[in-house]
């Protein structure tokens, strides 16, 4: 059934709506109806059908599903003192589908679900063109003043993490078609234009590092080339916009990050549990969040919720480091790299309903399940450069 056409329709809408409409719905509440629609429903349905695709994905990243499983279920646990209601459990069910999604989904094809990656990398595209028309030219504002995007992508930080990581896949899955490629490097341009604009240093930070890192696991001229031509942009970026860097200081990030370790000492092993808001306090101003990915992990779900996420997430990188002579692996790798660099800084949201952050935690972990498909792998590597 999982083969079924309008099985693989549903479920190809899923992934793109899951991409686009984050940018383009007009709200979120249509957002998630049409993950509802598109993904929840279909891969609900299908999964038995599909089970020895799920199986393959079992044995070859056991350490993966075994960790994700174990969070899971600790987080459930933690229910029993964080006295949540029952709603938070939702989000669970709705991580498990969608990474179920991409083994279903690609049915030992992996180029498919990358082909979509890339048509949603020029989606994205065209949204940092519209944001940008639309807050500097029709809305007026002063090219000093930081961009907002598109729908969910409005926060500055989160919208060019977002569009900082599909630079990412774009610069990895490149067509070899010259139409294509004319265009592949407009959309390329528009990304990182996007990623200045929003002056999200972070952002920009992270994208910076995962380009001059890109040597170390693609190791041709072009790559080279790329680098230090990213090395020079960056250098004059910084240049012209140096005030505008430096402005806002660290951003209180360091003494975020000495609150939030004094949180969690005070409460290492449980943490507060699953569904709990939490806020920490740096230089008396209070901040929903601590502004990093792991300490909010390890403040919600203790230590040992933290030792799971991240056996987790490092089982990615293993994985697309085992497979680093495919461009599946390369852009796993380099996916990776980003997401980690980017989950320092302001990412606060692991086990909630789907939003900005997943693009920098669910969506790399659904494209590394494509790396059990070995041989798919390996035979897909001329197939992946193509847009269809």
């Amino acid at each position: 059934m999982y083969e079924s056409s309008w099985a693989r329709a549903l479920m190809t809408c899923g992934l793109l709506w899951f991409m686009l409409a984050i940018a383009f719905a007009p709200s979120n509440k249509l957002f998630q109806q049409g993950l509802v629609l598109f993904v929840w429903v279909p891969v609900l349905v299908v999964a038995w059908s599909g089970r020895l695709r799920l199986a393959e994905l079992w044995q070859g990243q056991r350490v993966l599903c075994l960790s994700l499983i174990a969070l899971a279920v600790w987080a459930l646990i933690s229910m029993s003192w964080s006295h949540s209601q029952l709603h938070v459990v939702k989000p669970l069910a709705y991580i498990a589908l969608f990474l179920m999604m991409f083994p279903l989904l690609a049915n030992g094809r992996p180029e498919h679900i990358v082909r979509l990656l890339q048509w949603g990398g020029l989606g994205l595209a065209l949204s940092a063109l519209v944001a940008i028309v639309r807050f500097y030219i029709v809305e007026g504002h002063d090219w000093a003043e930081r961009l907002e995007g598109l729908g969910q992508l409005s926060h500055p930080i989160l919208g060019a993490y977002v569009i900082g990581v599909a630079a990412i896949w774009m610069l990895h899955w490149t067509p070899q078609k010259g139409g294509m490629q004319a265009l592949w490097l407009v959309a390329l341009g528009l990304l990182g234009l996007f990623v200045v604009l929003t002056q999200s240093r972070s952002a920009a930070l992270a994208l910076l590092l995962t380009v001059l890192a890109m040597p170390l696991w693609r190791r041709d001229r072009r790559t080279v080339a790329i680098a230090s031509l990213a090395l020079i942009a960056a250098g004059a970026i910084f240049w012209l916009m140096e005030p505008l860097m430096l402005a806002r200081g660290s951003s209180y990030r360091p003494e975020l990050l000495m609150s939030s370790l004094h949180v969690i000492a005070a409460n290492p092993w449980l943490g507060f549990g699953h569904g709990v808001s939490y806020h920490i306090t740096a230089l008396g101003i209070d901040f929903d969040h601590s502004h990093n990915l792991f300490t909010s992990v390890a403040i919600i779900y203790g230590l040992p919720g933290l030792f799971f996420w991240c056996v987790s997430w490092f089982s990615v990188i293993y994985a697309g480091w085992l497979a680093r002579a495919t461009l599946l692996g390369q852009g796993v790798i380099g996916i990776w790299v980003f997401s980690t660099l980017a989950m320092q800084f302001d990412a606060a949201s692991l086990l909630d309903s789907p939003r900005a952050e997943w693009f920098i935690t669910w969506l790399p972990i659904g494209i590394a399940t494509l790396l059990s498909m070995k041989k798919a792998c390996s035979d897909a590597c001329d197939k992946i450069l193509c847009f269809p």
